[in-house]
């Protein structure tokens, strides 16, 4: 009897139990719903987007290798910092081929983190880009969301994840990736200035100020900003009747006058991150005028045909930044510049005033530099990276496109909204399947206009940072130890090595020794990427080959066999 109540108790007590943890469920997920219905769910999903991307970085940034400039850029912030310790007296720095023309923001504070994080520098480096990375996709996402609201912002984002230039350069593009990801915000804070012209708020201009500083601390090209901020203030002047000129001035220099602060923390931080622009007043504006006049004897390749990288034509930079963007985007930006020119052509009637002139100005930074380039015919450097800030400036461009395009659709029927999602998505899918299959080169991504990576090979720039190098290095070790079990790991071998010795000593065992160029004749194994036919300039049988998609992108060869023979 005593079991039977105790078990009908027990049993009680359960129900009861079971009862308030449902309660506690219900209350929880009516919570839930309603925070989700106070949210935007443009917002919930950027947020995850973001999220998502973080997540990814700290999980594959040691995919990638020490790209060809990581070596000299990361002695070169150790030069900055030995200027400082020795009180302005060690002066190596202005000594280092032309560094001294570029800002060390990136390269200070990576090595001043190596000091505190138990880290390899390199892949601290590439860690650390890649957050800034993802930092510029947030900045064009949160530009498209002042501009246009969520659902603008999450497309700008999807829109910079999936371009592969973007991705795959921010992981050790460590000159690229930080400079446009300052841009980006600096001009973010821009439009949220202007919005309040003439007295803007004081976080704001902060904030530009910032931002236009690391910009500046990093490379000289983003003195374009303060031309950017004067456009701003110019675009935003009140427009009375006629005769109030003197009116129209005050308001722009009153405008101006209030942005000095920002621009006197610029300053700051460009001098403390560029030594040699705090040598004369002039020397920034000096740093970028001598970017037009390199004339290194560096090659690159268009259509096939080689050129100088002094000597390539007018439509150089324009045709890289079409091929290397996904065909949606190139689209979608076309339709964010169409809202620009007339956005009652759009059908998008809610477009005012204001927003199409921040819009304006998105877009005029997105193409008055290419715009430049064309003009000018300066030098190109491998494609379009030194080109990389105009990419979030496209990224907000194509996503104001895409979210006027849902709303033009809702005005003609709810399944065409449906139609077009479903379009969108199977596009962000194929495009992340293909960055999937080209991991961790994302950055050879060409889109269909070029028939692919396939295309491409051979005909546009592909691995110019020889990331191919860790994969290659595997490679030959994994030969060594298949073929020559017993000496792999003991006998010496000379490497010829189509890129930079840090990379390479960076993967490679102590026993395979770098040789110099004019040594090559000498080597035991070369490694090459196909860049730039760069696998063709040595003999010898292929004995491994680094491909994605099914292109050869770069590969081993053992010599010994020719070496011999021609000895």
């Amino acid at each position: 009897m005593t079991d039977t109540v105790g078990g009908r108790l027990d049993v009680s007590g359960r129900i009861f139990a079971g009862a308030r943890i449902s309660g506690w469920l219900h209350r929880r997920f009516t919570q839930f719903a309603r925070w989700l219905r106070a949210h935007d769910i443009y917002d919930l999903a950027a947020c995850a987007a973001l999220t998502g991307l973080i997540a990814l970085a700290l999980w594959t940034f040691q995919d990638y290798a020490v790209s060809n400039d990581e070596g000299v850029q990361s002695q070169y912030g150790q030069l900055i910092i030995d200027y400082y310790r020795s009180g302005f007296t060690d002066r190596s720095l202005f000594k280092l081929d032309n560094l001294y023309l570029y800002g060390g923001l990136f390269d200070v504070v990576a090595l001043g983190l190596a000091h505190v994080l138990p880290v390899d520098l390199f892949e601290l480096r590439h860690l650390l880009c890649a957050l800034i990375g993802v930092a510029g996709v947030a900045a064009a996402g949160a530009t498209a969301r002042t501009i246009a609201g969520p659902r603008a912002a999450f497309f700008a984002i999807m829109t910079l994840v999936l371009c592969g230039s973007w991705y795959g350069g921010m992981y050790n593009h460590t000159k690229g990736v930080p400079l446009a990801t300052f841009m980006a915000w600096a001009i973010y804070f821009l439009i949220r200035a202007t919005r309040d012209l003439p007295v803007p708020r004081m976080r704001d201009v902060i904030g530009f100020g910032v931002m236009t500083g690391a910009a500046l601390g990093t490379k000289s090209l983003s003195l374009l900003l303060l031309g950017y901020a004067g456009l701003a203030i110019l675009m935003n002047v009140p427009r009375p009747v006629m005769g109030h000129v003197a009116e129209r001035s005050r308001f722009a220099m009153r405008s101006a006058l209030w942005f000095m602060p920002g621009l006197l923390i610029a300053y700051v931080i460009m001098i403390a991150a560029w030594p040699w622009a705090a040598l004369a007043p002039l020397n920034p504006i000096r740093g970028l005028l001598s970017f037009g006049d390199f004339h290194y004897h560096i090659r690159t390749i268009l259509f096939g045909k080689v050129y100088e990288m002094a000597d390539v034509p007018r439509y150089y930079i324009p045709t890289y930044i079409a091929i290397r963007l996904p065909l949606l985007t190139l689209a979608s930006t076309l339709v964010g510049i169409v809202l620009v020119a007339a956005p009652r052509l759009a059908g998008w009637t809610a477009f005012d005033g204001n927003r199409r002139r921040e819009l304006g100005l998105i877009a005029f930074t997105a193409t008055f530099p290419v715009i430049c380039e064309v003009i000018t015919q300066g030098p190109a450097f491998d494609g379009c990276r030194h080109f990389l800030f105009v990419f979030p400036p496209l990224a907000v461009l194509a996503g104001v496109g895409l979210s006027a395009s849902i709303s033009a659709l809702a005005r003609i029927h709810r399944n065409a909204v449906i139609v077009w999602i479903a379009v969108l998505t199977t596009c962000y899918t194929w495009t992340a399947g293909k960055l999937y299959s080209l991991h961790p080169y994302e950055y050879l991504y060409y889109n269909q206009l070029v028939g692919g990576l396939e295309g491409a090979s051979r005909h546009f720039v592909t691995d110019y940072w020889v990331n191919i190098m860790p994969e290659a290095v595997e490679e030959l070790h994994e030969f060594l130890d298949r073929t020559e079990p017993k000496v792999g790991r003991t006998n010496q071998y000379n490497i010829a090595v189509c890129g930079e010795r840090v990379s390479f000593e960076e993967y490679a065992r102590p026993n395979l020794h770098w040789i110099k160029s004019y040594d090559w004749r000498m080597a035991d194994f070369y490694i090459a990427p196909t860049h730039m036919n760069c696998d063709r300039i040595l003999a010898g049988k292929v004995v491994a080959r680094i491909e994605r998609m099914g292109v050869t992108i770069g590969v081993v060869k053992d010599r010994r066999a020719i070496r011999e023979y021609d000895n």
